[in-house]
């Protein structure tokens, strides 16, 4: 049984706030790209939550999909590859200066290795760490009873 529409967006934004906030504040200052440190922060938070923001729309566009699968899930590695239109989408909005908040569009590697990075630390934090101290997770939605 998988968490239902709501528990998902909630891990979702708890996943990339927590996990998220994390890997962009080290990953930030080794990433490619010009500018002061400070804009390059500023750049890389917005993104992470523009992915925030958009994951919702594409939580509910995935319950819509997993509607028509007899189990209403899908495997892990969906969950992994499910990053890769929402990583060209997201590059298309910033591209056509559509995330508000952004002086300037950062490179395209830049976005890439930090949207990688960021999607596979969440990735993996949803399906490692993450089932152990939230067990009910997977159980009824996560209610208690």
């Amino acid at each position: 049984m998988v968490p239902i529409l709501l528990g998902r967006i909630q891990t979702r934004i708890f996943l990339l706030a927590i996990v998220g906030s994390a890997v962009t504040a080290l990953l930030t200052p080794v990433l490619p790209g010009d500018g002061a440190l400070a804009d390059r922060y500023r750049a890389t938070f917005i993104v992470l939550a523009a992915v925030a923001v958009l994951g919702i729309g594409w939580e509910l566009l995935y319950h819509l999909i997993m509607q028509f699968r007899w189990e209403k899930d899908w495997p892990s590695l969906f969950g992994l590859l499910s990053g890769v239109p929402e990583a060209i989408v997201l590059w298309l909005l910033l591209d056509a200066e559509l995330v508000p908040g952004i002086a300037a569009v950062p490179p395209l590697a830049t976005f890439v290795v930090h949207f990688t990075v960021v999607w596979v630390a969440v990735w993996l934090a949803a399906n490692g760490p993450m089932r152990v101290p939230f067990l009910r997770w997977r159980f009824r939605g996560g209610r208690l009873t």
